[in-house]
């Protein structure tokens, strides 16, 4: 049984105004939002770092600042947004902001409820791979551990949405659909993220973009898992939240409008990622193999990897809000 449980949380009262509570549903979608962003970041940059880019030389991760900034800043995003979204929804099922600060209200939610226990989880492992990432010095085991740290994070946010509210068998495979998308979004968002940082607009010499090269060779594989994983799970979770018998007019339900939202920009990161792999990473391969001049290539590239990733976010954003939406068949 995953369902949550009554918490002694009583709200504040009729005299708190409906604008009150929107403001504090919108921080709560904002927050979800920050943690998406982290730990997708946790996991998927620096399992990049890994399989991506060479374990030594110029490209290497390990040979510039930036990788652990960006691992360091994910994993500080994530903990103040999972105390940030603890407080906020705290808050919101008490009806007011200061509700959200009572230690009484804070332990109920905690201990009692899924979304609690799982925000206290996320934000114990960011503590811990933010000092990890500060005090130790940049390596790919501290790149793995943190990528086993982000996958952690992703597992514990279907404990933040509807996946785990499901009983029974039906329910474990509601949830580990709920997973699994979470996992796959991460491994492509967060190599998202990173080739940005890599990709730049202007040549380097012959060796450094030959690497390029086949970092996103290496990474059109890998995302063409991540792509399946994400389409087979979606489609499990479909089949939990909306239902067979609700496919004709789940599109009436604000839950169906977002949700069309998230399949159309899903659906725009397909056709950037297809153009990426079929036509401009061999647009730069040819002119790598002919010498011809590489900067049309790169900053095609660097323009498609940039939209690619803005669009990623925006879904993020959409999930964040479906997470607090009733789906058709809570109706």
């Amino acid at each position: 049984m995953r369902r949550r449980p009554r918490t002694g949380i009583a709200p504040t009262g009729p005299s708190r105004s409906r604008s009150n509570k929107s403001v504090l549903a919108a921080a709560v979608i904002a927050f979800r939002f920050l943690q998406y962003s982290g730990a997708m970041i946790l996991l998927g940059s620096s399992l990049f770092f890994v399989y991506g880019l060479p374990a030594d030389g110029p490209c290497a991760a390990l040979s510039h600042r930036w990788p652990r900034q960006l691992l360091i800043g994910g994993a500080a995003l994530l903990f103040a947004a999972a105390l940030g979204g603890l407080i906020a929804q705290t808050g919101l099922l008490a009806g007011a902001l200061s509700e959200g600060f009572k230690p009484d209200n804070l332990v109920a939610v905690m201990t009692q409820m899924n979304f609690g226990a799982s925000a206290v989880a996320r934000a114990t492992i960011a503590a811990m791979l933010l000092v990890s990432l500060i005090a130790l010095g940049p390596s790919r085991g501290l790149w793995l551990g943190t990528a086993i740290g982000g996958a952690i994070v992703c597992a514990s946010l279907a404990w933040m949405g509807h996946g785990a509210a499901t009983e029974g068998v039906a329910g474990w495979i509601h949830l580990a659909g709920d997973i699994g998308h979470a996992l796959a979004a991460a491994v492509w968002i967060g190599a998202l993220v990173a080739f940005v940082l890599v990709v730049s607009p202007e040549p380097g010499d012959a060796g450094r973009d030959g690497v390029l090269h086949q970092s996103l060779k290496r990474f059109s594989g890998v995302g063409s898992i991540a792509v399946a994983m994400i389409v087979l799970t979606g489609l499990v979770n479909s089949w939990f939240l909306v239902g067979p018998d609700r496919w004709i007019d789940f599109w009436a339900t604000l839950y169906g409008q977002v949700l069309l939202a998230k399949l159309l920009a899903f659906a725009i990161m397909l056709g950037f990622a297809a153009s990426n792999r079929y036509r401009l990473t061999p647009a730069l391969g040819n002119t790598l193999d002919t010498g011809a001049p590489r900067n049309g290539p790169l900053l095609a590239l660097r323009r498609s990897l940039v939209t690619e990733t803005l669009v990623a976010f925006s879904v993020l954003g959409l999930v964040a809000w479906l997470g607090t939406l009733p789906p058709p068949t809570a109706g």
